[in-house]
């Protein structure tokens, strides 16, 4: 449930995807996938941290249960927040695809890492998502080797999913049919997101 609530989290488009757009309009998608591989690097930094700060608190310390009470209210909002605006994201197709590559690609592809870095890590809605899916692993699953898979599943989903938007985003008609699921999938992504927390908050009640 905590890996699907995170992809499903990263089809509902940002501020990271739309500087993953504009540069893969502007530049191309070799020159965007520095702003990819930026990207997922803040959110590995984010990931570390999150976990790192969860092996500091003992699942049955009163602390750990205030903070996964605020990681579900976090995640409810957000749920919340998707459903009340899904379709309200504009997804403007380019007729004119993009332009030629700047004649320095390395510098152009260096800057991109640099903007998507940032983009990522200025973004306090990052850290707070993945504090609140951290807080979610209790019991067995909060054990080091769990907390690994997690976070190699979620920086590898995040690069993965930022390249493949590169790559498409360019295509006008791949753009228009993603514009026309967008309200969708921002509407299961909120359920999801939802129903994860409403899942923690009973498991606590019932313990």
């Amino acid at each position: 449930m905590i890996a699907a609530a995170h992809f499903l989290a990263l089809l509902s488009p940002g501020p990271d995807f739309f500087l993953i757009a504009r540069t893969s309009l502007s530049a191309g998608w070799r020159i965007a996938s520095g702003a990819c591989v930026g990207i997922a690097l803040a959110n590995g930094v984010f990931i570390v941290a999150a976990f790192a700060g969860m092996a500091a608190l003992r699942p049955d310390s009163a602390w750990f249960v205030v903070l996964q009470l605020a990681g579900c209210g976090y995640l409810v909002y957000l749920g919340v927040l998707f459903i009340r605006y899904a379709g309200s994201s504009e997804l403007k197709v380019s007729a004119s695809g993009h332009t030629a590559a700047p004649p320095h690609p390395l510098v152009a592809w260096r800057r991109a890492a640099g903007m998507g870095f940032l983009s990522g890590i200025l973004n306090p809605k990052n850290a707070l998502f993945y504090a609140s899916l951290a807080a979610m692993l209790t019991g067995p699953h909060a054990s080091a080797g769990w907390k690994t898979f997690y976070g190699t599943w979620m920086f590898s989903a995040v690069l993965l999913w930022d390249v493949l938007i590169a790559v498409l985003i360019g295509n006008p008609a791949v753009l228009r049919r993603f514009a026309r699921a967008l309200p969708w999938l921002e509407r299961i992504s909120g359920i999801v997101l939802i129903l994860l927390a409403l899942g923690v908050i009973t498991a606590l009640l019932l313990r």
